[in-house]
């Protein structure tokens, strides 16, 4: 899987959003990207909070342990997972129905 890397504080996550969506979802991998699925429109961080929480979620971490690392402005965009292993990683985006 192509679209994170292990680090020493964790996993970075390369995410391809798409705001203003019906739901929260994983879709699946696009290019090299997690591709996610959000409700909040992309006005004033609102798609960035609601997928760092979405993500903290899915992961079952602290909201404070998703720290957007690029991507402020584009649909591109990398997230550090702090304090998760890649088993971890795996495992739960292949419980998500994403291979």
């Amino acid at each position: 899987m192509s679209f994170y890397k292990i680090v020493p504080k964790g996993v970075l996550l390369s995410v391809r959003l798409q705001p203003k969506s019906s739901r929260n979802q994983i879709v699946g991998v696009y290019k090299d990207a997690l591709k996610i699925k959000i409700s909040a429109p992309p006005i004033k961080g609102q798609a960035n909070e609601q997928v760092r929480e979405f993500l903290a979620k899915i992961f079952n971490i602290a909201k404070s342990a998703v720290v957007l690392k690029q991507g402020e402005k584009s649909k591109d965009k990398v997230f550090l997972l702090k304090s998760i292993s890649e088993e971890q990683v795996v495992s739960i985006i292949n419980n998500q129905g994403t291979t």
